[in-house]
């Protein structure tokens, strides 16, 4: 064990960073294996876009809880693999409208077999009550009410009043 994982909650987000790497990591392996060209990153935006077919690029970045600049960075990279494609909105012409190409649509054909070995290999890796995705939802309502950061201030406020 490393000062990384001795550190406890202090580390959390490393760890949790470092888990999310290893999941990707292993999740371009599996792609690869089923002889699809695929990375990880987008799975986001090609996975919401399967069930949301046609979103506003904002739209989009709220639904994956992306920011914008972060959001734009992988429809580029999408767009020029031509798996989804984009456009004006006719009501407003402000707004950039995005959807999948018939690639696109292809290619999750072709990915989602591929989806179930995944989904069977990440329930082997959390148990059978599904505990690891209850307690990410259960970070994540709690840090909508206060954040991190709010709950950090909460703290040094107290600790300054004390002193």
């Amino acid at each position: 064990m490393g000062v990384i994982d001795e550190s406890g909650i202090l580390a959390i987000a490393t760890r949790m960073q470092r888990l999310s790497e290893q999941m990707r990591k292993d999740g371009l392996l599996i792609y690869k294996a089923h002889g699809i060209d695929f990375e990880p990153k987008w799975f986001p935006v090609i996975y919401t876009l399967y069930f949301k077919p046609l979103l506003s690029v904002v739209e989009l970045a709220n639904e994956i809880g992306y920011s914008h600049p972060s959001t734009i960075t992988l429809l580029k990279e999408l767009e020029k693999l031509k798996l989804i494609k984009s456009g004006k909105d006719k009501a407003d012409e402000r707004k950039r409208l995005v959807q999948l190409t018939e690639k696109g649509k292809a290619l999750i054909e072709q990915m989602k077999p591929v989806w179930q070995i995944m989904i069977a290999a990440a329930t082997q890796l959390t148990d059978t009550q599904n505990n690891l995705m209850k307690a990410i939802a259960e970070v994540e309502q709690q840090m909508e009410i206060q954040s991190f950061y709010q709950r950090a201030k909460v703290i040094m406020a107290a600790n300054e009043l004390k002193d």
